[in-house]
């Protein structure tokens, strides 16, 4: 398929359980778990060159709005994953663009009433739409099982037995190597790494609210009454998404209830809630909360923590870390875990500067500072009202 062209589903094999490849002999070379920007694009630079299963829970071939394919993302192509797509020589067809394209951040603190502008360049688009052109990328020689869940597996001497369940029915297969691709909640770094340290944990709410108005910009607040991290709101055609990344477990309802009170008396307009959704996010805020997996697994995207830490972006290192593991993977699978350990270093000391970033953006005197002194900000004209 030509980089750049409109996802060409029809391509991806028929997935009906009568389809599925179900021979005992088989054994896979790398069985992928999560069929996301991290496992689509490994599939995609390994499958020509490995016996390779691609699985997902979402049914990612379905109609574009179908809630079981739905995930909870603001849908925001940040410059740095640009910079990846660039590298891969990848173009994004235009059937997963959508309006407004965003040239402009609008940051407010809330609690100490400031506000700057600031220009950012995020292709605004259809997370699902994303998600399925990639996955038509994949070569046809990778079986992809779509509606499939991982329900557990084991680690035998030189490969790992998987029990999945598609339909109600529980299928085996086996794999040299288990690849976990499966995000922030990874049953496949949870069961390979019970005593690694997790990176702090947040849930994401996002509420879909209907908009007349335009609003040509992306918006983060900063409430420490709210989050000790940050809210969003994005426009998408007719709808605008309200979104906040909250501590699990400590009055979420009620925090982004009184996100949307502020929103409101910040001046900005809404209507009513036509989507709910939710997901679990993480923060690493130490080096050691990094995994690249063990012995014959391999974790990529958020299931290995590489996610920003000031910004929750993750698509660049979905991207950057497929790629890496992809080229430890090259020559042989033999090994293949301590070279993607040391071509992740530079991904490591990424994560490490992040995280020196967000004391700048988090701590409440530092960002005062920053944003009175109007550094790398800009004014934006609006029309004269009389």
């Amino acid at each position: 398929m030509m980089a750049g062209s409109d996802p060409n589903l029809s391509s991806i094999q028929d997935l009906t359980p009568n389809s599925l490849r179900m021979k005992k002999s088989l054994m896979y070379d790398v069985a992928i778990i999560g069929a996301g920007p991290a496992g689509s694009t490994l599939a995609r630079l390994i499958g020509e060159k490995y016996r390779v299963l691609l699985i997902d829970k979402r049914q990612l071939i379905d109609l574009p709005e179908s809630f079981s394919s739905r995930k909870c993302c603001g849908g925001l192509l940040a410059p740095d994953a640009q910079r990846m797509l660039s590298k891969m020589g990848l173009g994004l067809p235009k059937s997963v663009l959508e309006e407004p394209q965003l040239f402009v951040v609008r940051a407010i603190d809330i609690q100490q009433r400031l506000e700057g502008y600031y220009q950012r360049h995020y292709i605004n688009m259809n997370r699902q739409k994303f998600d399925s052109w990639l996955l038509s990328m994949v070569p046809s020689d990778v079986d992809i099982r779509l509606g499939c869940q991982l329900k557990s597996y084991t680690s035998e001497n030189n490969y790992s037995s998987l029990k999945l369940i598609q339909n109600n029915k529980t299928y085996l297969e086996k794999s040299r190597i288990l690849v976990g691709a499966d995000g922030a909640i990874s049953k496949v770094r949870a069961k390979s790494l019970p005593n690694n340290l997790l990176p702090r944990k947040y849930f994401a709410i996002q509420e879909w609210a209907q908009l007349d108005s335009n609003l040509p910009y992306f918006s983060s607040f900063f409430d420490p009454e709210i989050t000790d991290y940050y809210c969003w709101t994005i426009p998408k055609g007719n709808h605008m998404i309200i979104g906040a990344a909250l501590r699990p477990k400590e009055k979420t309802s009620e925090k982004f209830k009184l996100l949307k009170k502020k929103l409101r008396e910040n001046g900005f307009q809404f209507g009513k809630t036509v989507l709910k959704e939710g997901a679990y996010i993480l923060r690493p805020l130490r080096i050691q909360q990094l995994t690249t997996g063990t012995k014959g697994i391999a974790l990529i995207g958020e299931a290995a923590g590489w996610i920003s830490p000031s910004s929750a972006e993750g698509l660049s290192y979905a991207f950057r870390s497929a790629l890496i593991l992809a080229e430890a993977m090259r020559a042989t699978l033999h090994d293949f875990e301590k070279r993607y350990y040391q071509k992740a270093r530079a991904l490591r000391r990424n994560i490490f500067i992040k995280n020196l970033k967000s004391h700048f953006i988090f701590n409440p005197r530092i960002r005062k500072a920053v944003m009175k002194s109007g550094l790398q900000s800009m004014q934006v004209y609006r029309p004269w009202k009389e």
